[in-house]
C-alpha cells in the first residue's frame, strides 16, 4: 500500500527522478520485465502521467513520451510530396504519350491521298483512351480542369481538321439571324 501511496504523489516533472529511485526488484513488478538500466537512463523528455484504474490491489500508470513532431511531420511531408511528384510525372507522361499517338495517327491519315472514312475508327478509339486518361488525371488533381479540357479540345480540333480536309465532315453553316 505504501507503493500505491507513492504512485499518487508522482508529478509529471518528477517522474524521471522517481524512476531512478524506484526499486523494480519487488515481486509485484516481475511481469513487467523492465531492464535494470532503464531506471538510470533519462527516457522521457516530456512526460504526462495519469492514473487509469484505481483498485485496492494495483494502480495502472500511463507514461507518454514527447516526440519531435515538427521534424517528423516535415520529413513525412517531404516523402509524400516526392511520392506525389513521381505519380504525377508518370500520369502526365502517359497523357503525353497517348496524345502523341493520336496526333501522329491523324497526321498520317491527313497526308494519305486515298484515305477512307472507316480509317478514322481506330483513331477514335485512341482518342477515347486519351480522353479517359486525361479525365482521370483531372479527377485525381494531376491536371487542372481547364488544362484537361484544352488537351481534349486539341485532339478533337485536329481530328475535325482532318475530316474537313478529306471532305468527310462539312461544318453546319451558322443560322442567319433575322432582324
Amino acid at each position: 500500500m505504501a507503493a500505491a501511496a507513492m504512485a499518487h504523489n508522482v508529478s509529471c516533472w518528477g517522474l524521471p527522478a522517481k524512476l531512478k529511485t524506484l526499486s523494480l526488484s519487488d515481486t509485484r513488478f516481475t511481469p513487467l520485465s523492465f531492464s535494470s538500466n532503464a531506471s538510470t537512463v533519462n527516457l522521457f523528455s516530456r512526460v504526462s502521467v495519469r492514473p487509469l484504474q484505481m483498485s485496492p490491489n494495483r494502480l495502472s500508470i500511463v507514461c507518454e513520451a514527447g516526440t519531435k513532431t515538427k521534424a517528423d511531420s516535415a520529413a513525412k511531408r517531404a516523402r509524400q510530396a516526392e511520392k506525389r511528384r513521381i505519380y504525377n510525372k508518370a500520369r502526365k507522361s502517359e497523357i503525353r504519350t497517348r496524345m502523341k499517338k493520336v496526333l501522329e495517327a491523324l497526321e498520317v491519315l491527313g497526308k494519305k491521298a486515298d484515305a477512307q472514312p472507316e480509317e478514322v475508327l481506330p483513331i477514335e478509339k485512341l482518342i477515347a483512351e486519351a480522353y479517359s486518361v486525361i479525365d482521370k488525371a483531372v479527377k485525381v488533381g494531376t491536371l487542372h480542369r481547364n488544362t484537361g479540357a484544352r488537351r481534349k479540345s486539341r485532339l478533337a480540333r485536329r481530328k475535325k481538321a482532318v475530316e474537313i480536309y478529306h471532305g468527310w465532315y462539312a461544318p453546319a453553316a451558322a443560322p442567319a439571324e433575322s432582324a
